[in-house]
This record gives C-alpha cells, sequence and structure tokens, in this order.
C-alpha cells in the first residue's frame, strides 16, 4: 500500500476552490446585497418631523415624589439662511462636512471609520455628514443603534435628491443642540453672546460651530481646562479649514482673537437651588451614558435623593449664618462671598441636600459641584488615612498613628523628599514636639508635610483617589499636596468623607436615585460598595477628626450629637471649608473669593470680606455647619460611632519646647515655604509616647467648655476676645473621657 498522493489532494482543492469560482461568488453576493440595499432603499420613506419637534417636559421629583422641577420648553426659534451670515454658514460647512457641497449627503468612508473605532472600543465617534446629522436631529431619535444608523444613511441619501444644499445646511443650522438649552442658531446666538443670528461675527459663528461636537464640554464658561483647550483647538481648526477652503482670509484669520462667551442664564424656573440641582443631576445622567440631547429631548421622570425637608435646612442655614450678615449689594468685599454645600447620607451615598449659591439666575456657576478652588487642610485626613492603611512609619522607623510625634515648628523643611518643601504654619506659630492628634486638633502644616513624605505622595495619591477624589493636572505628587492644594468640590469632598464614615466602603454621591423614560430606564451606579482602605484606617482619622470638633479648630461645628470634622483655609484665604459628619449624616461646607464683576470670573480672598480679618474653616463654615445639622437631625441625634481603632489605652501630650509667643490661633495658611528654614530636626524627639504608653490616671478640672481655635488674628477691636488653649487630657484622642456633648 503506497503513500497518499498529497499533490492529488491539494489539486482536488484547488479545483473545487478555483478564481473564478470565489469570484463568482463574491460577484453574486455583491449583486445581493446591492439588490437588498435597493429594497431597503425603496421600503423607507422620509418621515415626518420626530417628536423632539414637540418637546416633552422633563420632571424631576425629591425623593418623597414631590415635583421639584418640570423642564422641557422648547428654546428654539427657525431663522431663514439669509438671516445667517455667510461666514457663519460656511463656519458649519468647514467644521462638520467640507465635502458637504459636493457628496450625495452619506460619507461612506466617515461612517466605516466611525464604526470600526466603536466597535473597536476607540468610543463612539461620528463620521456623519451634515445631512445625516440633519436627518437625524429632524426625523429620527438620538438612539445609537445599527437599524437607526441604517435608516439615518438612506433617508439623507433621499432628502438630498429632494432638497437644495441651502435647505438641507438651514435646516441643521436651526435643528442642532448648543448647550445652555438652546436648539437652533438664534438661540444659540443669544444664549452665548446676547445678540441675533444675524449679528454673528465669522469668530463667533466659528465658536457655535464647535460646540456641536460637544455642547456641555465645551461651554466656555463651565469647562475645564482640558475643556477649554479643545474647545479653542477646535475653534482654530474651523477657521483653519475656511482658509483652506478659500472663504476666509489668511490675514484676516490672523487678527481674529476666539469670542469669549458670556455667562450662562438660566431658564424661566430655575430660581434658587432649583437650576443647580436639576443641572447637577443631568450631569449625573450624562456621565451614566444618557446623551445631553437625549436629556434635553424630554419625556424622563427624573426621581433624586434630595430629602424636600433637608433641602430647606441647609438653604435656612446658609441664610442665618452667612447672607443675613453680610451685604451683598452694599458691599463689594462681601459680594464675592461665595458659599456652596454637599449633603450626603453615608448608609447609602443618597445626595440629601445641595446648595449650589445664591440662586442660579444669579450666578449660575454651581459652588456644589465646581472643582476650581483647592480644599486645603481637609486633606490632611487623606494623608493619616493612607499612613495608616499602608502601615507608614517616620524617618525613624516609629509607626505613624494617633500618639506619634511629630516636630510641629514652623517653616521646618521636611525630611526625605526630593523636593524641598518648608511650609509656615499659621501666624508662624511653633509648636515644638507634638502628637498627631494634637496636628491634626490644630491643623499644622509642618507635622502634615513631613507625614505626606513618610507614607509617600504616590500611596497618598492613590489613597485619595481611591476614597474618591478626582485626578487632575493641578494633582500633582509633592510635599504641598498634604495641603490641600488640588481642585475639588464639595460634592466630591463629601464623598470622601463619606466613605471614612462608612469604615473604609466606598461611598459614591449620586443625586438620581431612579431616571425613567417611557421607553427605557437608566440603571443608576452603586453608591456603596467595596472596601478602599481598611476599617482601621478610616476609623482611626474618624477618632481623629473628632477631636478637632471636641476641642480643636471645628468646635463651632460641636453640639448635641457626636461628629467628626475637619476645617481647611486655602492659600491666601480664597477658600473656606468645613466638612463633618455624625454617624447618620456627612456635609461639607466651603466659602469660595470669586468676583463676578469682571467678563471672567476671577478668585480673589476671603479676607476682610465677611468681617474683618481671615475667614476661617473654622468659623462661618463650621457654623453653617452646625445649624443645618442640627436642624436636619431635628436638634440632636444620640448615635455614636461604632470605631474600630486598634489603639488601647491614651497618650500624653509631650512637653512643649519653647517656641515664639503662642496666638491663640491654631495653623491653617498653607503652602509658603521659606528658602531659609531653621535647621531640620531629622531625630525623634528623646523618648517620644506611644500609644502602647501606660497613660497616667487623669485628673479631670472643672473648666469651661473650649472656644474655636480657628479665629483669626486681626480681630475688630471691640470684639477681640482672648480664648482658652486647647485642652488636652488623657485620653485616646486628646479630649475629656467622658464627654459632654455641647448644645447650641
Amino acid at each position: 500500500m503506497g503513500r497518499p498522493d498529497k499533490k492529488a489532494k491539494k489539486r482536488g482543492i484547488r479545483r473545487l476552490f478555483t478564481w473564478r469560482k470565489l469570484l463568482g461568488t463574491f460577484l453574486l453576493l455583491c449583486l445581493v446585497g446591492a439588490g437588498g440595499l435597493y429594497t431597503v432603499y425603496l421600503l423607507v420613506p422620509v418621515p415626518t418631523a420626530n417628536a423632539e419637534a414637540t418637546m416633552q417636559s422633563n420632571i424631576y421629583t425629591y425623593s418623597n415624589g414631590k415635583i421639584l422641577a418640570r423642564t422641557g420648553e422648547i428654546n428654539r426659534e427657525i431663522v431663514g439662511l439669509d438671516k445667517i451670515p455667510l461666514p457663519v454658514q460656511r463656519a458649519f460647512v468647514a467644521a462638520e462636512n467640507k465635502t458637504f457641497y459636493k457628496d450625495n449627503g452619506v460619507d461612506l468612508k466617515g461612517t466605516t471609520r466611525a464604526a470600526w473605532n466603536t466597535l473597536t472600543g476607540k468610543g463612539k465617534q461620528g463620521g456623519s455628514t451634515i445631512t445625516q446629522q440633519y436627518v437625524k436631529n429632524f426625523y429620527l431619535s438620538q438612539d445609537q443603534t445599527a437599524t437607526r444608523k441604517l435608516k439615518e444613511m438612506i433617508i439623507a441619501v433621499k432628502v438630498d435628491q429632494e432638497r437644495e444644499k441651502s435647505e438641507i445646511l438651514a435646516g441643521y443650522i436651526n435643528t442642532s443642540y448648543y448647550g445652555r438649552s438652546s436648539y437652533g442658531i438664534q438661540a444659540a446666538a443669544r444664549a452665548y453672546y446676547g445678540v441675533d443670528a444675524s449679528r454673528l461675527t465669522t469668530a463667533q459663528g466659528a465658536y457655535l460651530a464647535s460646540l456641536l461636537q460637544a455642547p456641555n464640554q465645551y461651554d466656555w464658561t463651565s469647562a475645564s481646562a482640558t475643556g477649554r483647550k479643545l474647545v479653542e483647538e477646535r475653534w482654530n481648526y474651523v477657521l483653519d479649514n475656511m482658509v483652506e477652503m478659500d472663504w476666509l482670509p489668511a490675514a484676516e484669520r490672523a487678527g481674529l482673537k476666539f469670542p469669549v462667551p458670556r455667562a450662562p442664564k438660566p431658564l424661566p424656573g430655575m430660581e434658587g437651588q432649583t437650576g443647580y440641582i436639576v443641572e447637577a443631576a443631568n450631569q449625573e445622567l450624562m456621565r451614566q451614558g444618557v446623551s445631553e440631547e437625549d436629556i434635553k429631548a424630554g419625556g424622563w421622570t427624573i426621581t433624586l435623593n434630595v430629602d424636600e425637608q433637608k433641602q430647606k435646612d441647609l438653604v435656612a442655614a446658609v441664610d442665618k449664618q452667612l447672607e443675613d450678615k453680610i451685604d451683598r449689594k452694599g458691599d463689594k468685599k462681601a459680594a464675592t462671598v461665595q458659599a456652596g454645600a454637599t449633603s450626603v447620607d453615608p448608609r447609602t451615598g443618597g445626595v440629601v441636600a445641595m446648595y449650589g449659591g445664591v440662586g442660579a439666575t444669579e450666578h449660575w456657576m454651581s459652588n456644589a459641584t465646581r472643582r476650581d478652588y483647592q480644599p486645603a487642610s481637609t486633606f490632611k485626613p487623606i494623608v493619616l488615612a493612607s499612613a495608616v492603611d499602608n502601615g507608614s512609619t517616620t524617618q525613624d522607623g516609629r509607626k505613624i498613628g494617633l500618639g506619634t510625634v511629630y516636630d510641629g515648628t514652623s517653616k521646618r523643611k521636611v525630611v526625605g523628599s526630593p523636593i524641598p518643601f518648608s511650609p509656615e504654619n499659621e501666624d508662624d506659630r511653633s509648636y515644638g514636639p507634638v502628637t498627631v492628634q494634637k496636628a491634626t486638633n490644630s491643623s499644622i502644616n509642618s507635622v502634615y508635610a513631613q507625614m505626606i513624605v513618610d507614607v509617600g505622595f504616590d500611596r497618598t495619591k492613590k489613597t485619595a483617589l481611591a476614597l474618591g477624589m478626582k485626578d487632575g493636572q493641578d494633582f500633582g505628587e509633592s510635599p504641598a499636596m498634604s495641603l490641600g492644594t488640588m481642585g475639588a468640590s464639595t460634592l466630591d469632598m463629601a464623598g470622601v468623607y463619606a466613605t471614612l464614615d462608612n469604615h473604609g466602603k466606598k461611598v459614591v454621591p449620586a443625586l438620581v436615585k431612579s431616571a425613567r423614560h417611557h421607553d427605557r430606564q437608566v440603571d443608576v451606579v452603586k453608591q456603596t460598595g467595596e472596601q478602599v482602605i481598611s476599617r482601621k484606617a478610616a476609623d482611626t482619622v474618624t477618632k481623629a477628626m473628632t477631636g478637632v470638633v471636641r476641642n480643636g479648630s471645628g468646635a463651632r461645628a460641636a453640639g448635641d450629637y457626636e461628629a467628626a470634622g475637619k476645617t481647611g483655609t486655602s492659600e491666601n484665604n480664597r477658600s473656606a471649608w468645613f466638612v463633618g459628619y455624625t454617624p447618620e449624616l456627612v456635609t461639607a461646607v466651603a466659602l469660595f473669593g470669586e468676583d463676578t464683576s469682571g467678563r471672567i470670573a476671577e478668585q480673589v480672598t476671603l479676607t476682610d470680606s465677611i468681617e474683618p480679618g481671615r475667614a476661617n474653616g473654622g468659623r462661618f463654615p463650621a457654623l453653617i455647619w452646625g445649624e443645618y445639622t442640627e436642624r436636619a437631625l431635628n436638634g440632636g441625634s444620640d448615635a455614636e460611632f461604632d470605631l474600630e481603632t486598634g489603639y488601647s489605652g491614651g497618650y500624653d501630650e509631650p512637653t512643649r519646647t519653647a517656641s515664639p509667643t503662642p496666638s491663640d490661633e491654631p495653623t491653617e495658611e498653607p503652602t509658603r515655604a521659606t528658602t531659609t528654614p531653621p535647621a531640620p530636626t531629622t531625630t525623634a524627639p528623646t523618648a517620644p509616647p506611644t500609644a502602647t504608653t501606660p497613660p497616667p490616671t487623669p485628673t479631670r478640672e472643672t473648666t469651661t467648655a473650649p472656644e474655636p481655635t480657628e479665629e483669626p488674628t486681626r480681630e475688630p477691636t471691640n470684639t477681640a476676645t482672648i480664648q482658652p488653649p486647647d485642652i488636652e487630657l488623657p485620653g485616646g484622642d486628646g479630649s475629656t473621657p467622658d464627654r459632654t456633648r455641647q448644645p447650641r
């Protein structure tokens, strides 16, 4: 029996798959496909205008079902193409579809590229012509489905055959969504520049054309630094295309400057806090995948986690402790004060109350969600959390805990850092050797600057992001990070502290409880979840921050409830914070200095804006926090923290060494580093106490309740008082062993 003839087998395969057969099969498939497409072409009619032309309302309700707001009135006015300047018309073509006047309504190459990018995970990308986008806006829906895309292409070809290019361009410009609840170029011209479309300049038209790619992200007044960079690049791209197509002289192009739009004005019915809450809810839905166009098209019933009574309590607290004490109309300095706050239920993650500012019709930018101000020393608890979670040690090998002793000397140069840093404590006050608990109570910058070096910048940032802070260009890894030099919102910080309150299990603050449309429902992101830091780390930080409220810089927040919190005052006093929590409620309160009198808002100092002196986190933010918390808890609460810190016993504060004449204020002002610091102490104080040191028998002295220690040093002479120093009795947290609640 011979071997099989392999060549004969190959010849058999070749006979079966000849090039003629393959070509014939391919041509047959093409004919079948073409026939199928032609059949679909014949069967798909050009429909009537979609429901967006008769827009539906969105309904936003409180958690109890009561309606907070109803939106959806169409903000659109159709204008003829003859009313739109020719350079503005051409800007839209240059931005979206340079072949518009030549194509047949469909760009197969662009559509194929967009489909491939979507399938390969590069994100949903455009590829549609102006005709296709007009068809989508006017005849179809915003659904991202293959069926809708196929219909869009077929109808676009038919529309291109049946209508003039000028009619299609006019329809596109008049039906597109530009952000700020504006449909069509007339509404957009008024919303962004306060003029009719007929008066738009070439530069302004190029900006409006640029907006269409990402209306929300590219709105200059609310865009992030990245968003502003991208829209400016897009604007330049549009103008360069106009030059390339001989629609704009190069000399004129060179003289054009970016046309910064005016601040937005909310629609009627969005007064007070309503506009802030509705916009924040919309932003949350967009982060979950619902497009802005889809939201604005209406038909949604959005149930919020906002508690109607707590919302009223928060507004009342800000009014009583801030607004009633300043004259915004008569005092230019007072007019620069902006308040923001977010309150979260740590058990569910629901945002139960939010304060965005004096009113959305007067100050559109929400102070609750903006991230352009520093959280300052409210970041310090994150450094401590990272230290405990990572089992970090000091430069000389001592494990970091509440009883660990650091050098609190002002302008002390940090040891072990590749980046030199020697931060000044507030009023340049030096404390000498202090425990971590004391450093937390009095917010001592020099201690936390050294601690973040001991922990590691990368580890600390990793902990911060895990707890809920957001990354950004200003979130650099350096010793200054310990003083909260990045940007953060009250919503961010409420989420971070809610996770600490929840024993290290992640809490994601959420405004939206549910969102239902007539044909679908949005799956809300899970608001509580994984253990992001150890319970020991979270509870240790909570224990430390109870000392801040009991007899530290946050004493003004104390009330008939157990509370933990942290004050913060940023560089140049541009922001002042108090973020704190009880076992049942987490609230972040912040004041920002902002001058809105010019065309572009500028950050300014809060000093001398509310009363003479610095506006520290331990004053008005803490007072607002305390007022709100008392109201929200119906006067108080018996709930107590259930802490598992792993510490037993207490510790003493070390004997204080000589220092400059002490001020009666704690350290808050960060970031100023001296170039000629005093010689650093690189070794630990002799025989430092640790958490295992047996405490002496506490001797309770009769004292009055300690007053807050975060007062500005420049007080009015007729109200100046001398406040008692911090009272440090033996106890694990530096407070009295048996806490007596302080009624408000």
